[in-house]
């Protein structure tokens, strides 16, 4: 469920394809504690990286076993960038937004495979002092949106990542007294809203409703991990159409590496 601490996929669940998503704030920093071990013993088919933090010029040579692999930079340097990884190569690849909006931060990769698109995310934090609030509501949310409407148009989307939003007060341990802090005012989670309003399933609370105390990322403050003070801001979005097909969505809360745990989809083979 939420927290399993199995670093395989059940055998039951072997006609599934199998989706992680991971904010690894700093991929070379994470792969010096648990990324390769998880990511070797658990072999999801599809890999979406968030926060990488990556240099043109230190790019890991590995593949983690994966016949496809793309990484998209942020032109500043050890800053944001996202990466993919899947077993089968896709189709098309994209980054960002068409026309070039919201780019140089490295924060959206489109991968198109048989069945479905798959966005990989690292949507813009607020900031500590909601500097980027306006930006995220006006611009960035509504364009989100906007995309992934236009992909669903031609077959189901997948969206995951790091959405740095806790939708509703059950998201985080603390709503009372985070109610404007970034991460969960009303605007950002609104923006979240907005989308699942469009017939989009947050695949987490489409299994598990009522399910408390389930987070993705934890300050370093304070033992606020080992407290379990924290925040789902993590997630995987799937078009209505995929509804039947979610066998699983977990938050392996138990896998540290990150101030972020990796999060995972599974769904029928179409």
């Amino acid at each position: 469920m939420c927290a399993e601490s199995l670093y395989r996929l059940p055998a039951a669940q072997a006609s599934a394809l199998e989706f992680i998503s991971w904010n690894v704030n700093g991929l070379r920093a994470c792969r010096k504690k648990t990324f390769d071990l998880f990511v070797e013993n658990r072999q999801p088919d599809f890999l979406c990286l968030q926060e990488v933090k990556l240099n043109p010029d230190v790019i890991p040579e590995d593949d983690f076993g994966y016949t496809f692999r793309h990484y998209h930079l942020a032109e500043k340097k050890g800053y944001s960038g996202t990466a993919v990884f899947s077993k089968e190569q896709p189709l098309s690849v994209v980054d960002d937004f068409p026309g070039g909006k919201h780019a140089g931060e490295g924060r959206m990769i489109t991968c198109e495979y048989n069945g479905f698109y798959l966005v990989n995310v690292y949507v813009p934090n607020s900031k500590n002092d909601l500097s980027r609030l306006g930006y995220r509501y006006d611009s960035w949310d509504p364009d989100l949106c906007e995309y992934l409407l236009k992909l669903q148009e031609n077959k189901p989307v997948i969206l995951c990542g790091d959405l740095n939003v806790a939708h509703q007060a059950i998201d985080l341990a603390n709503p009372s007294s985070n109610r404007k802090s970034a991460g969960f005012t009303d605007e950002e989670r609104e923006g979240l809203s907005n989308l699942l309003a469009e017939g989009f399933l947050d695949s987490f609370r489409h299994l598990y409703p009522d399910q408390t105390d389930a987070y993705s990322w934890w300050s370093y403050r304070a033992g606020a991990r080992a407290r379990n003070v924290g925040w789902r801001i993590d997630y995987f979005v799937v078009s209505q159409d995929l509804a039947t097909s979610v066998r699983e969505a977990a938050i392996h809360s138990e896998i540290e590496g990150s101030d972020h745990c990796p999060v995972g989809l599974s769904i029928t083979r179409g």
